[in-house]
């Protein structure tokens, strides 16, 4: 079992996601980098875990779609 992530990551990471859905990928590190540029997230240890939320949740979504329809 996982970490439970704090609520501001995922409030920051869906309000990201929302704003920008075709900018993120399931990539980590070019979602971290995205979150450096269109955030003023001050510390490392924060943006990596939005981005890392961020990564979570795109792979889960590229699994439901690749899911075949029953």
């Amino acid at each position: 079992m996982g970490n439970v992530k704090p609520a501001f990551v995922k409030r920051i990471a869906l309000e990201l996601l929302q704003k920008f859905p075709e900018e993120f990928t399931d990539d980590f590190e070019k979602n971290k980098a995205l979150v450096e540029k269109l955030t003023t997230i001050s510390t490392k240890n924060v943006r990596n875990r939005v981005a890392g939320y961020i990564t979570r949740l795109m792979e889960d979504r590229k699994k439901i779609e690749n899911e075949p329809a029953s």
